[in-house]
């Protein structure tokens, strides 16, 4: 997909249905990849098909379905990575098991960028927005970009990642999309991080109305909704 500011690649890569993106600026060929996993030479390609050039990683958190092609793709790249502050202890605290060892990200710190809730950065001339929305792990965090909602596994289209696994929070799931994700504009486009619903995007307009993740009322409610 093409806008006349940002360009978009979306693929699906790996056994597990995975969305990984290229973003690009059309102004300055400069790119991104979102979550970049399983298959980095194809990544690579399609950058090159593309006419962009990666130099920022955009990760919304740090499992490895979602990582286990970091390492290469730092390597080929030397890109800058976007992490938020939260996730840097959740993997401190589970260790290698996250898919990016600890040894790895000390010794390449320099490529580390930490994040908050509502930071910015850019690529090219697009704006990033990064918001904070914990549920799935501590330091989950979505992606604003022109209109675009990149999500992770914290929304999906008409449904929601998983709390159940270690750092996972059903509370603050809740709160990230009943509190947060639902006050976005109707028609932001949304790109979720696997390919689990009928279609690969949908906008925040249309999941208000069919996402019951999205419809709950309370925490409380949504627990019970979730079956725990």
């Amino acid at each position: 997909m093409n806008s006349n500011r940002m360009i978009l690649k979306q693929e699906i890569i790996g056994p597990m249905m995975n969305f990984i993106y290229l973003i690009g600026c059309s102004e300055t060929k400069e790119s991104a990849v979102v979550d970049p996993a399983w298959d980095i030479p194809a990544i690579l390609k399609l950058a090159e098909d593309s006419g962009l050039e990666i130099k920022h990683i955009l990760m919304t958190h740090a499992h490895p379905d979602h990582m286990n092609g970091l390492e290469q793709l730092l390597k080929d790249t030397n890109a800058i990575i976007y992490l938020n502050r939260n996730e840097v202890a959740y993997m401190k605290e589970c260790g290698d098991a996250t898919g990016i060892p600890t040894l790895f990200m000390e010794s390449r710190s320099e490529n580390f960028m930490i994040v908050e809730d509502g930071d910015t950065a850019g690529i090219g001339n697009l704006t990033v927005q990064f918001l904070h929305t914990p549920g799935h792990t501590p330091g989950s965090q979505c992606f604003l970009i022109e209109g675009n909602l990149f999500s992770g596994d914290t929304l999906f289209v008409d449904a929601c990642g998983r709390v159940d696994m270690p750092g996972g929070d059903v509370g603050k799931m809740w709160h990230s999309l009943n509190r947060k994700l639902r006050t976005l504009d109707d028609s932001t486009i949304l790109y979720p991080g696997h390919h689990y619903g009928s279609r690969k995007r949908s906008t925040i307009g249309e999941q208000k109305e069919t996402n019951p993740f999205m419809n709950f009322t309370s925490a409380e409610e949504f627990r019970r909704g979730m079956g725990m």
